[in-house]
């Protein structure tokens, strides 16, 4: 069934008009049952309104006993997460205080209208009150989501499993708050190739970027015969033989030569990247091209006065909140794009997860972000259902523990409350001041087509506004653009070559 995004705005009566959705839990998506009706705009203009919300979900919550248990609360893995049951506990027991005086009758009244609030509806509420700096109130919810996910009977089911990842994704923004215990950052599994093989070869996120983002190289370079790639997350390399041999393969002209920088940030990145350069230089001497490696470690855009360039035809390539890459934060991306400009590059490819659309982040509070995100995540994972299927069941398993359950996590603890840290995200697209987008090749977008044929019939690509999206039913992904500068937006690109294509039926049959 596919996601709708029906009009709703959050009023005072919001957790009544949300009883509708029932408390129940099935193994498939069925997204239009799970998601209340929600947009991606909220009304700011009744502030009251929200704290009377908050302080009427605060009645509920006080007078619910805080005990909490460590069963209580699940981790990313799907098993007891210890230390994030302790801290929970701690927080409950510092941070609220439950009032044991009272009407009773009033008080089993409010015990029962909580626990007939479905998931849907306590992460909603937990977002609010996130969102409105109320820790004590986001506190108590996150201790009865997890009470409520443990004590499911279908608590392995797919939809439980993502309620569990934005559960402690509210939890980590909570105990970044000034009132509450800071953490160290979300912890990550680094052995996560077998996980980006199977996301290669089982679904079209990895293949569609790479691909999409090659050809426009190829086309943007057809006159040019030393080419210059600055990539802004390089990883394993992959992207970046198919896109070797159709260098090597040009016809009519002397081989073409490339350069590729890596962008590194740490000395973990760099010492990974410089392994992955000498994986793609072996690789260039297999098929004689002419081929040089090099990285840059990146503080700053000053930084990238550093790289020499001479007469190569400088691209960017930008990749970012890739399904199968690590989280680079924005500022990051802001950094690279803004010194890249520095560079007059040719061309800037980018390849975006669509949940982190430039365009539109600076706009969004953390209640429309976090409805968006669950959107987005369930999409994901029901495009996933449907590729790992069969002998590939254990493998979805890994890929939501290893990939899925970290992107999650870093999204809503990383979404910035405060106007001016949203503000980042706009500076971070007026770095592209001076670019403009164009319209991918017609070839370009066929190319994309095909691939995705090969894959569910859920999948389709959707070109509009000069950007091509991978779509899974009514809803779009991730999407690439390019981007050219203003005095050269206008040229009209010339009819690529079969080449790419006939490599891409190689690649993916292999």
């Amino acid at each position: 069934m596919e996601v709708e995004l029906i009009g709703y705005s959050f009023k005072p009566s919001y957790i009544d008009e949300l009883h509708d959705c029932s408390f129940e839990y099935e193994s498939s998506f069925q997204t239009s049952d799970l998601f209340p009706p929600c947009t991606t705009k909220v009304d700011r203009n009744s502030d009251h309104e929200c704290l009377n919300r908050l302080l009427q979900i605060e009645a509920q919550l006080m007078d619910i006993d805080s005990s909490i248990s460590e069963s209580d609360v699940i981790g990313p893995d799907g098993v007891v997460d210890s230390d994030f049951a302790s801290c929970i506990s701690e927080q409950a027991q510092e941070n609220v205080h439950v009032s044991t005086e009272g009407n009773s009758f009033l008080k089993e009244i409010q015990v029962e209208l909580l626990e007939k609030s479905s998931l849907t509806q306590l992460l909603f509420a937990g977002a609010e009150a996130v969102e409105a700096q109320n820790w004590p109130v986001a506190s108590k919810i996150i201790a009865k989501l997890n009470t409520l996910l443990f004590g499911s009977e279908n608590g392995d089911s797919s939809f439980n499993k993502l309620a569990m990842f934005f559960t402690q994704g509210l939890h980590y923004k909570t105990i970044n708050s000034p009132e509450m215990l800071h953490e160290s950052a979300v912890p990550r599994n680094t052995d996560t190739m077998s996980s980006f093989q199977m996301l290669q070869e089982l679904s079209p996120y990895v293949k569609f970027a790479h691909f999409t983002a090659n050809q426009a190289i190829l086309e943007a370079t057809q006159e040019d015969e030393d080419i210059h790639v600055i990539d802004f997350d390089i990883m394993e390399g992959s992207q970046w033989p198919s896109l070797m041999v159709d260098l090597a393969m040009r016809k009519g002209r002397r081989c073409a030569s490339l350069r590729v920088t890596a962008i590194t940030v740490d000395q973990q990145s760099a010492s990974h990247a410089q392994q992955t350069g000498r994986r793609l230089k072996e690789f260039s001497d297999s098929i004689n091209l002419s081929f040089m490696f090099d990285q840059m470690m990146m503080a700053r855009e000053e930084d990238f006065t550093k790289i020499e360039v001479v007469d190569d035809a400088v691209i960017a390539n930008c990749m970012i909140h890739q399904l199968h890459m690590p989280n680079r934060s924005i500022s990051l991306a802001k950094t690279f794009l803004g010194g890249m400009t520095k560079l007059s590059p040719k061309l800037i490819v980018l390849v975006q997860e669509e949940l982190f659309n430039f365009a539109k982040m600076p706009s969004m509070f953390f209640v429309d972000f976090f409805s968006e995100a669950l959107h987005h995540y369930n999409a994901l994972c029901e495009s996933l259902v449907t590729s790992f299927c069969g002998e590939y069941k254990m493998g979805l398993r890994q890929i939501e523990k290893e990939v899925l359950g970290m992107k999650i996590l870093d999204c809503v603890r990383q979404f910035p409350c405060e106007k001016q840290e949203r503000m980042l995200w706009e500076d971070c697209f007026a770095s592209l001041k001076g670019f403009q987008s164009i319209p991918l090749s017609s070839f370009n977008v066929s190319q994309a087509k095909y691939l995705v044929s090969l894959f569910n019939r859920g999948y389709w690509v959707q070109h509009e506004k000069g950007r091509l999206a991978l779509c899974w039913k009514s809803r779009p992904l991730t999407t690439a653009s390019i981007w050219v500068p203003l005095t050269n937006s206008r040229k009209t690109v010339s009819a690529p070559s079969d080449l790419s294509f006939l490599n891409l039926c190689k690649v993916v049959n292999n």
